[in-house]
């Protein structure tokens, strides 16, 4: 978070730093960078690691952070695609060149207030931080171009959202410099006229959608493919949650994500990011409810039960409900069709959600199920036969073993051999003649009559 006018040298340096460390460590996943500066002092706001993709829970954390409570005007310049190479190649201080794109742009995030640079933000869509200033000002936002704003009425006391549409290397009439640079005299211009209506205000540029693809880099002496997490985590990875009874574990849960979204909403909430306490968890022998309370006011129970099978002789847990309650909303989700695992097992399953292919069932007794979305990504989980402290036991997937590819090459191969096996039989089916004319014997002769 940069602090007053008086750091223009240094919050150069750090935004220099900052997207050459980025650059360094470019990573698959589609990103575009978002750059917000104010004429007013803004909450504080840790900026993200270098290397760090900054994801779109967190981005919802930073604008709600940097808007806050009350009135506001916000510009937003949302070009049609925007990568960081875009300034590190075309340009000033981005780009360490005396002459650059983006003069404009430079001089108010040195002069603004309070400014910080998001140089990698996950891509999620061409509308997602439209949608998330839409959501968090509760206005519809209002198309405009420079002139049109020279007579549009503002005031200090009403939100307003502005959207400043611009174009990308399309022509071949102009170069990406050209054009980069055309758009930053538009934002220039904006900037002058809302300065002269003495309006305060929050301006936000970012892309639609990234103008580079970024490098995948293949970390050298990591594993290829997925494992799963049946030791203690290492490293950068997150412990599972654990659920103790009598200094012994009892359950256990781990995903790489647990999404929630409200229907009408384009955001996900990602709960890992936050640290839940599990009070109102229980655990005996049959059943177990593991209860996570986070900061933000959501709670999630999974309640899992074991019992008997004869068919199969053998104990079988099921994740009977995962319900959830926000506020004064509650609803629940049914997973025991789908989500079972032999009771000494642990259950995991790359995709657990409730709207494709869900394996969690909207409850009919809550009204609200159908209107909430869970998708939880690498999910595991375990209630009982914890022998292993702190591991998960073997893993029972989701993913069956005959998959819709291995039907299909089945399918095929019968087909064919279902041909050869016609084939071979009509030719044991051939049989020779038993009997030729002799080319030797008299020929035939047909007399002519005159």
């Amino acid at each position: 978070m940069a602090g007053s006018k008086s750091c223009s040298g240094v919050c150069s340096v750090a935004l220099i730093g900052v997207l050459y460390a980025l650059l360094a460590s470019a990573s698959a996943v589609p990103q575009v960078p978002l750059l917000l500066w104010s004429s007013e002092r803004l909450s504080p706001v840790a900026p993200p690691a270098a290397g760090h993709i900054v994801s779109s829970s967190q981005l919802v954390n930073y604008l709600r952070s940097a808007l806050g409570p009350g009135p506001h005007t916000v510009l937003l310049f949302l070009q049609d695609k925007l990568s960081q190479e875009d300034f590190t190649k075309f340009g000033g201080v981005f780009g360490n060149k005396e002459e650059g794109a983006f003069p404009n742009l430079e001089a108010a995030l040195h002069s603004s207030t309070s400014s910080f640079v998001l140089p990698a933000s996950e891509w999620r869509g061409s509308s997602a931080v439209l949608d998330l200033l839409q959501e968090k000002l509760g206005v519809s936002p209002l198309l405009v171009d420079p002139d049109t704003l020279s007579h549009l009425q503002l005031s200090a006391a009403d939100r307003n959202l502005l959207l400043f549409n611009l174009p990308y290397c399309a022509s071949i009439h102009k170069s990406c410099q050209e054009v980069l640079h055309k758009n930053d005299e538009i934002i220039g211009e904006v900037l002058r006229i809302v300065k002269a209506k003495n309006v305060p205000y929050t301006a936000i540029y970012t892309g639609l959608q990234p103008s580079h693809e970024s490098l995948e880099t293949s970390m050298s002496g990591q594993p290829q493919g997925r494992s799963l997490l049946q030791a203690a985590a290492v490293g950068d990875v997150r412990p599972p949650i654990m659920y103790n009874v009598s200094d012994s574990p009892c359950i256990m849960l781990w995903a790489q994500n647990l999404n929630v979204s409200f229907a009408g909403t384009a955001s996900w909430i990602d709960l890992t990011v936050q640290t839940p306490t599990l009070d109102g968890s229980i655990c005996n022998g049959t059943n177990s409810m593991l209860v996570l309370n986070y900061p933000s006011g959501i709670t999630l129970s999974f309640a899992m039960s074991q019992r008997f099978f004869p068919v199969s002789a053998r104990n079988w847990f099921t994740l009977d409900t995962v319900h959830l309650q926000s506020n004064s909303q509650a609803a629940s989700f049914s997973g025991s069709h789908g989500i079972y695992a032999p009771a000494e097992y642990s259950f995991h399953c790359q995709s657990v959600n409730s709207f494709r292919n869900a394996l969690l069932v909207p409850g009919e007794a809550t009204q609200n199920a159908s209107r909430w979305r869970l998708n939880f990504v690498d999910f595991q989980i375990q209630g009982f036969g914890l022998a292993n402290g702190t591991n998960f036991s073997y893993a029972s997937d989701c993913a069956g073993f005959f998959t819709a590819g291995i039907w299909m090459g089945l399918l095929t191969s019968l087909l064919m051999l279902l041909i050869l096996a016609y084939g071979l039989h009509m030719i044991m089916q051939l049989s020779s003649m038993d009997r030729f004319d002799d080319p030797k014997g008299p020929s035939i002769s047909v007399p002519q009559s005159e």
